[in-house]
């Protein structure tokens, strides 16, 4: 079994047509811009808004662990004591908290999955599995999804980081249409410091997927600090050339902060406010390097 942060209908961001993205929970790298900080970690975990609580302490008297209190007026969480069995959820005045992290089985995902089958059908859209990072759950209970789903029709496609073992994929080639895949920085220095791991496994799997004949839609987050220059976008393009990786299309995503208020609601800091995103036109130019190159497809945002 593995947890479900949350399942998002109607989005148009992750893969061909109209999709529902399932949000995985647990990740193996750490990005400091995450825009999902509550689905890196692989165990349930409370979300708390601390900016409207009204120090009421209901929470804090209900709380089976101790792990609530009181200090210099506020309410605290400790997360050492914290099991996330979620008797706070219940005994909040203002529902200000939360437990992220839902266990499906396999039907029940896929009967709510279901629900949004005439958009895709209308579309040409379906489901994507992104996370966190979905290549490192439970891929039994990954390919019985994936299976069901194509079975009923239904295209599945991957959000991945790529930092998971490659027989991960190897399973899901025959069920999954499209593999978002990202790539970062080709610099591993750069890539273990604002990644908090290496990329030499990323750039192998990747090797591996395009040479196994997969739908490859290449994703790069594009950030001023990390990759956002010439010489960076062209190390990229080098080795996509240079390793003949098939490449269906090419998404540029300009760097946005719009995950950082979640940091605090699970006891994490934001470290990605010295980063920028590159400006309109530095953007624009990007496109233009990977057109001379001979990449068609190429496309800023989602």
């Amino acid at each position: 079994m593995s947890l479900i942060t949350s399942i998002q209908k109607y989005s148009i961001h992750d893969g061909d047509g109209i999709r529902t993205t399932v949000f995985f929970k647990g990740c193996g790298l750490r990005c400091v811009w995450c825009h999902n900080p509550e689905t890196q970690s692989y165990k349930k975990q409370p979300l708390y808004d601390k900016e409207r609580c009204v120090g009421c302490r209901s929470c804090e008297m209900a709380c089976p662990h101790k792990a609530i209190h009181e200090e210099n007026g506020k309410v605290v969480t400790d997360l050492n004591l914290c099991d996330a069995c979620g008797t706070c959820t219940d005994y909040c005045n203002l529902n200000l908290r939360e437990i992220v992290g839902k266990e499906y089985t396999v039907d029940e995902l896929i009967k709510e999955l279901k629900k949004d089958e005439m958009f895709y059908e209308e579309s040409g859209g379906g489901v994507t599995l992104s996370g966190g990072e979905v290549m490192t759950a439970d891929m039994d209970y990954v390919e019985a999804l994936c299976k069901k789903l194509r079975h009923l029709g239904i295209t599945v496609t991957i959000d991945t980081c790529g930092f998971a073992p490659y027989e991960n994929y190897e399973r899901l080639l025959p069920y999954v249409d499209t593999f978002l895949y990202d790539i970062k920085t080709m610099d591993n220095d750069l890539h273990k410091k604002y990644m908090g791991a290496g990329n030499e496994l990323i750039l192998s799997n990747l090797e591996k997927l395009s040479a196994a004949g997969a739908r490859i839609y290449i994703r790069i987050p594009t950030i001023k600090e990390v990759n956002g220059d010439d010489a960076s976008m062209k190390a990229i393009i080098a080795y996509l050339q240079e390793k003949n990786i098939r490449v269906a299309n090419v998404n540029l995503l300009p760097y946005h902060n719009t995950g950082s208020s979640k940091y605090e609601k699970v006891g994490m800091e934001y470290e990605g406010t010295g980063l920028h995103a590159p400006s309109k036109e530095e953007m624009e130019h990007f496109v233009t390097l990977f057109k001379e190159a001979g990449f068609h497809n190429i496309k800023i945002g989602g």
